[in-house]
């Protein structure tokens, strides 16, 4: 057995999985983005992920073996994260894949020199296991590798068959354990044990498909996928007692534990687990918005935004007042930047995101003080476990921190009702997050072994003679469809372009000879093309041979507002921020909308010199060079990328020399004179550091012109003006409007006045208080609010409970009490909050001075019934 070093670093580890099977015939393929090709998951969350068309068959491997170190994102766990020695967010999931080529003997053969020999892991260290009915498994281990009959664990389909979904691509797994504690003996060997064991490679030899009966049949080319988790092996190596205090991770520990000025060797658990949230998520957070994803409040921006909460959370916990995720986040980049160059690229405006989302949530950390407060002025005994949910998810306030202040009080939370709520949510997240679906595509999967994928010809020609290879009809596939039959039609070969990087697909038909197909739109699953429509006439069968046309007049509109994308693009890196990127685009047939990572607005006048250089470069009719060629080559000549999108080595790049050079696989006009014009419509936040441009260009301008012209002379004649005065007119009316709305408050503020100067004469003695409750009607509440101030002015010692409903779904309720009264134990916002629960609301405020409201105004009635009755009660 070659020498093998005392410990290896993660960045070892990782090159010599790379290295060991790239030495036996592996491609060594660089790990795809977190933003996944497949649109059934929001993350990269496996490391076979990127590979699934192959698995289905659906595209043809460029090489039989490949071995990647994939990052992948899971949250389904999280609340595991620094809780047990093992569960993260972000992790590194070292693969090898065959492709039809070796199958399980030489994977197992392969997972067992790598494991002893590469990593020096001592055999009698080793578990493996295998799915119950493998036996052919069982023997090599036994036979061939040499493993103890005893230490080969037989594991049932939940822990050792491997399935994509309830149809599809399937099989068995092997899995190899290593034992810490070995001088325990092999009596009775639990895997399930993790204070003894790891799994630390996992072998799923996939070689059935699966049906909609449950069947199994072999497939005819039976593929290996693998997964070793770095960051395991890094803890085995290293010796150390969990992931997080190895290498990979400690570092970020670190730099979080000396900017809280603790040592993390004698921090208390809690604090530890703190700081392995915090170094967890921080490796999430850099590589997410590294790959372009931004903070929102939906989808991948979701969970990035969830994820840099939990870490200010855990930073709060270990008394960091100050922003410091940018800091944090140097140390991870520091640590991950050898492997994934792109961090230390994307630096500034990485730190940038982090800085805006950390300061935006300290506002909203001091939001939840204040509704914690007033949860603890309704309840003071017991918080209810929903509103402490509330607190944890909506204000990233932590449980531990929440019972922390309320303790203070004497007040305790409700815990089962935390932890109901929180069971839905995980609940949520597992079927969100947790399965990688490869059967999505129906029937296009089972038939994915018997068909070729579609050619796109639609760069050059816009009629095409195809061959109809699939009719789908219900997500079912059928041999023929007639007309009035809505249907998804799979060409050999179109000239229609596919939805994709932001443009809408082609429309068209699809014409035979007494038949015709209309195409409404077009989708790419895989390599397939699916052109959606309906059979307008005759019918339409598998094997026909049609003629595919597109609508050429839809796809001049198309190509006049991608390129329009593509030169505004470069405006606004040219006039506003060199730094900007693109965050997504959509290229309609009328529209165009551009969304681009920039931390503030664009200013009017910058949005006219952007218009007005575009429409430069228009007039100017720069020539389009269309190339395909290496990636490399085309980022070393200038052209932009899109920051998460994977492409291919081959690469299409568009280049109007001197004005915009980007990759694209979308269409483009030859020369940017056929644009026409350009003109933008509105810019707008849509995110955090995220803006939107939406345009028109080309033909679609006159629409939008026709529209505005309609509009103009409508409001024209309306107010009998002048086009021109039209603006000066509306900002008369607005004044004229808001003079009379003023009245309108005063007068209702003196029928209130009015109202509740009757009353006084009404007021009822209890003791030595006065005590008026009345219902004052529509009044509003800011009026109502004024009129129980001067009551109880001139009352002077008593208490005074309004209501009102100032709309037909609203009710208004108003408590003014004397300090008198508050000498009794009663607080007007605590009894005006709980009165107006009778109504459906809420509500509260000071001891002497509080309003709520209520949704319910048939329960008013009741409701100062109540407060009456609760009063005398309390002034007796």
């Amino acid at each position: 057995m070659p020498a093998v070093p005392e410990s290896l670093s993660g960045n070892q580890i990782r090159d010599k999985f790379l290295n060991f099977y790239a030495a036996r015939g592996h491609q060594i393929l660089p790990s795809a983005s977190l933003v996944p090709e497949d649109p059934t998951v929001l993350l990269t969350i496996a490391g076979m992920l990127p590979f699934k068309p192959i698995f289905l068959g659906q595209r043809t491997p460029e090489f039989p073996r490949a071995t990647t170190s994939q990052k992948c994102i899971r949250t389904n766990d999280i609340e595991n994260v620094g809780r047990t020695a093992r569960h993260h967010t972000f992790f590194e999931m070292l693969g090898n894949f065959s492709f039809g080529d070796y199958f399980k003997e030489q994977a197992i053969a392969y997972a067992w020199e790598l494991s002893t020999e590469v990593y020096g892991l001592p055999s009698d260290r080793i578990v493996v296991s295998v799915f119950r009915e493998d036996d052919e498994a069982f023997k090599i281990w036994r036979d061939q590798i040499g493993i103890p009959p005893h230490r080969i664990k037989r594991m049932d389909e939940a822990d050792n068959f491997w399935a994509s979904g309830p149809t599809g691509p399937c099989g068995p797994c092997s899995e190899l354990y290593y034992d810490f504690h070995p001088e325990l003996g092999d009596d009775n060997l639990d895997l399930e044990d993790d204070s003894r064991f790891i799994e630390f490679y996992n072998l799923v030899f996939m070689q059935y498909n699966r049906d909609a009966e449950g069947n199994l049949t072999p497939l005819a080319k039976k593929n290996i996928d693998t997964g070793l988790g770095l960051e395991r092996m890094a803890q085995i190596l290293q010796k150390v007692p969990n992931n997080y205090e190895t290498d990979l991770i400690f570092p970020i520990l670190k730099k979080a534990a000396d900017i809280a000025g603790i040592d993390y060797a004698t921090a208390d658990e809690k604090t530890k687990v703190s700081l392995k949230v915090i170094g967890d998520h921080s490796r999430a957070v850099v590589q997410m918005i590294a790959d372009g994803i931004t903070a929102s409040n939906i989808g991948r921006g979701y969970i990035l935004r969830r994820l840099i909460r939990r870490v200010v959370r855990h930073g709060r916990l270990i008394g960091i007042q100050g922003v410091f995720t940018p800091e944090v986040a140097e140390a991870a980049i520091a640590l991950g930047e050898g492997a994934y160059p792109n961090l230390r690229d994307r630096e500034a405006s990485l730190k940038a995101e982090l800085q805006r989302e950390e300061t935006r949530f300290l506002e909203t950390l001091e939001r939840g003080e204040k509704l914690l407060a007033e949860l603890m002025e309704k309840n003071p005994k017991e918080i209810p476990g929903r509103d402490a949910f509330i607190l944890y998810d909506t204000y990233g306030f932590p449980l531990e921190l929440t019972q922390e202040i309320v303790e203070e009080r004497g007040i305790t939370v409700e815990l089962p009702g935390f932890e109901a709520a929180m069971e839905e949510q995980r609940v949520r997240s597992q079927a969100a997050h947790e399965t990688i679906d490869l059967t999505v595509q129906g029937s296009l999967d089972k038939l994915a072994e018997h068909i070729r994928g579609t050619e796109f010809l639609g760069y050059s020609e816009p009629v095409t003679t195809s061959e109809v290879t699939v009719i789908l009809m219900g997500g079912n596939s059928v041999e023929s469809a007639t007309s009035g039959d809505r249907v998804q039609i799979v060409l050999d070969k179109t000239p229609f372009y596919a939805e994709s990087g932001g443009q809408i697909g082609d429309r068209g038909f699809l014409s035979g000879q007494d038949s015709l197909v209309r195409i409404e739109e077009v989708k790419k699953e895989s390599d397939f093309f699916v052109h959606f429509g309906r059979i307008e006439r005759g019918s339409i069968s598998v094997g026909d041979r049609i003629t595919a046309q597109i609508d050429r007049a839809c796809r001049r509109r198309a190509q006049a507002n991608h390129t329009a994308t593509h030169l505004l693009q470069a405006a606004l890196k040219l006039l506003v921020d060199e730094g900007i990127s693109q965050a997504g685009s959509l290229v309609d047939f009328d529209r165009l909308r551009f969304d681009f990572n920039c931390p503030r607005p664009v200013t009017p006048e910058e949005l006219k010199q952007v218009e007005d250089r575009v429409n430069t470069w228009i007039a100017e009719a720069h020539q389009a060079q269309v190339e395909t060629m290496g990636l490399t080559e085309a980022r070393a000549k200038g052209a932009v990328a899109m920051f998460g999108e994977k492409y291919a080595d081959e690469v299409r790049v568009i280049d109007f020399p001197g004005v915009s050079m980007e990759l694209c696989g979308g269409t483009h006009v030859s020369n940017t004179a056929e644009i026409g014009a350009f003109k933008i419509v509105s810019e707008s936040g849509v995110a955090s550091g995220v803006r939107r441009i939406e345009a028109v260009a080309g033909p679609a301008i006159l629409d939008y012109l026709e529209v505005r012209d309609r509009v103009v002379r409508e409001l024209s004649d309306r107010f009998k003006v002048k086009p021109e005065e039209i603006c000066d007119r509306i900002e008369s009316i607005q004044g004229e409007l808001k003079s009379t709305q003023k009245q309108l408050e005063a007068l209702k503020a003196e029928l209130a006045i009015v109202k509740s100067d009757q009353l006084l004469s009404d007021a009822e003695s209890i003791g030595e208080f006065k005590l008026i409750v009345a219902n004052l009607g529509e009044v509003d509440a800011e009026s109502l609010k004024t009129a129980a101030e001067r009551l109880l002015q001139k009352l002077g010692n008593g208490a005074v409970v309004l209501g009102s409903v100032p709309s037909s779904d609203k009710v208004s309720l108003v408590a003014a009490f004397s300090k008198e009264v508050n000498a009794k134990g009663l607080q007007a916002g605590k009894f005006i909050g709980a009165i107006a629960k009778i109504c459906g609301g809420g509500g509260g405020g000071r001891p002497n001075l509080a309003q709520a409201g209520g949704r319910d105004p048939n329960q008013l009635k009741q409701a100062l019934e109540t407060a009456t009755a609760q009063l005398k009660d309390g002034l007796q």
